[in-house]
């Protein structure tokens, strides 16, 4: 899976928006099964929504994003159905909202499994949104549940499912949902092989307010965060990029700390400050974290 900043949704109904978005300058694009399309046009947003996977598979270049598609969850009894559709060449991440069970998830990785067998194509990863006070409760177990799981985003939006859920307040500061970030944070970490990233900002106005909560984000270990228009793009990819300085500094450590270590050095000074073993990974991880 590619290193995801910045993720934008459009809705699996609108034909337009969904070819637009897979030519903006994103890191993945999420074609929207779920809250975006009425229920009455479900079966036509997965076909369009298959059918967008295959051409852009059959045109595919360099700067293509990545593909995700946001599927119905579970407990609508679509979610089979969706899988079913557009599991295709193409197709990156299934995206399943509202996760809060493992047997929900470990079925639609068996799913995977079949179509992927019988369709000839592989790798679909999965990644999961968490939007409920259990799915928090439940965050490490439902990411430990399946290899494919390789994602995890926490539903943040104000007046969000997350947020009636938990039936608290919401700000920019978010001190809110500190604990709910934080754990699932620390769940993804924990479970290894899961890139977390953050959910949308609602308010396309508040370009101040997407700023300082992304940087919050990114402050607790975010790597980047969904987002539901091209106008959010540059301020998530500052909020969330690494400053130059910063950088230089971090190919510093590892350029020094390795000479020192060849050297029979393992505990160094640079810019006055100690750098072993703990700080040359560190600086390790955080150059890994640029993007190409």
């Amino acid at each position: 899976m590619r290193y995801i900043r910045t993720a934008l949704f459009a809705p699996g109904i609108n034909q337009k928006v969904m070819t637009k978005a897979l030519t903006a300058s994103v890191d993945a694009v999420i074609l929207d099964l779920e809250d975006s399309v009425p229920i009455h046009m479900k079966a036509q947003a997965r076909e369009m929504v298959k059918q967008t996977i295959l051409e852009a598979h059959q045109n595919k270049n360099d700067q293509q994003p990545y593909i995700m598609v946001r599927v119905n969850a579970a407990d609508t009894g679509m979610l089979e159905d969706d899988i079913e559709q557009i599991c295709v060449a193409g197709l990156g991440m299934v995206f399943i909202p509202k996760a809060e069970h493992v047997v929900d998830i470990q079925k639609a990785s068996q799913q995977i499994d079949t179509l992927e067998l019988s369709r000839g194509i592989r790798d679909i990863a999965i990644g999961l949104q968490i939007e409920s006070a259990l799915g928090v409760y439940h965050c490490y177990d439902l990411l430990k549940c399946s290899p494919r799981v390789q994602l995890s985003s926490l539903g943040t939006a104000q007046d969000g499912d997350l947020q009636n859920s938990l039936g608290c307040g919401w700000s920019v500061d978010g001190p809110e949902m500190l604990y709910a970030r934080s754990k699932v944070l620390l769940d993804s970490r924990a479970a290894g092989n899961v890139t977390p990233i953050d959910g949308v900002f609602a308010d396309l106005q508040d370009e101040a307010g997407l700023f300082a909560e992304s940087s919050l984000s990114a402050k607790l270990g975010y790597v980047g965060r969904t987002i539901i228009h091209p106008k959010q793009i540059e301020l998530v990819e500052k909020a969330y990029g690494i400053a130059p300085s910063v950088l230089d500094y971090y190919e510093q450590v590892v350029r020094e700390f390795e000479v020192a270590e060849k050297d029979g050095v393992a505990a160094i000074t640079i810019a006055g400050k100690l750098v072993d073993y703990a700080m040359y990974r560190q600086a390790k991880r955080m150059l890994s974290q640029v993007k190409p």
